[in-house]
């Protein structure tokens, strides 16, 4: 039987497979020509640098998520833990979202917070966990 933290993890990785798949499609008429406009400009420019950035930040915070649900594996399951693991997913999805398709840097951060505190509580698991075994 599988570990239902495969499940949030493997969510996060079709999201960043997801947005590889849009940045290549945004940088499709720079690259291939593909859809240039008739000044041969690339009518995604704006957005295409927005999906760079946010594919970026696939690879910064999610790390410490990534290393905290291999190590929670190892340990009988907290609900508390598939929660935020869970938290954590839909917060990546809606900070894509709110980076790629808005400027609200404000509400970026909120989302973002929420990720920051979801991936801590994660660890703190782990470090009460690691605590109560000594």
């Amino acid at each position: 039987m599988s570990h239902p933290l495969i499940y949030a993890m493997a969510a996060h990785v079709t999201l960043a497979a997801f947005l590889y798949v849009l940045l290549t499609v945004a940088r499709a008429p720079a690259i291939w020509g593909v859809g240039r406009l008739a000044d041969g400009s690339n009518p995604f420019v704006h957005i295409e640098r927005r999906i760079s950035a946010n594919l970026s930040n696939q690879f910064e915070w999610p790390l410490f998520f990534y290393a905290a649900c291999l190590i929670l594996i190892q340990t009988p399951t907290h609900d508390i833990a598939l929660l935020l693991a869970w938290i954590f997913v839909i917060g990546r999805v809606i900070h894509s979202a709110i980076q790629i398709l808005t400027a609200d840097v404000r509400l970026r951060g909120i989302v973002f917070t929420i990720n920051f505190l979801a991936v801590l509580g994660l660890w703190a698991i782990i470090v009460i966990n690691s605590l109560k075994h000594r």
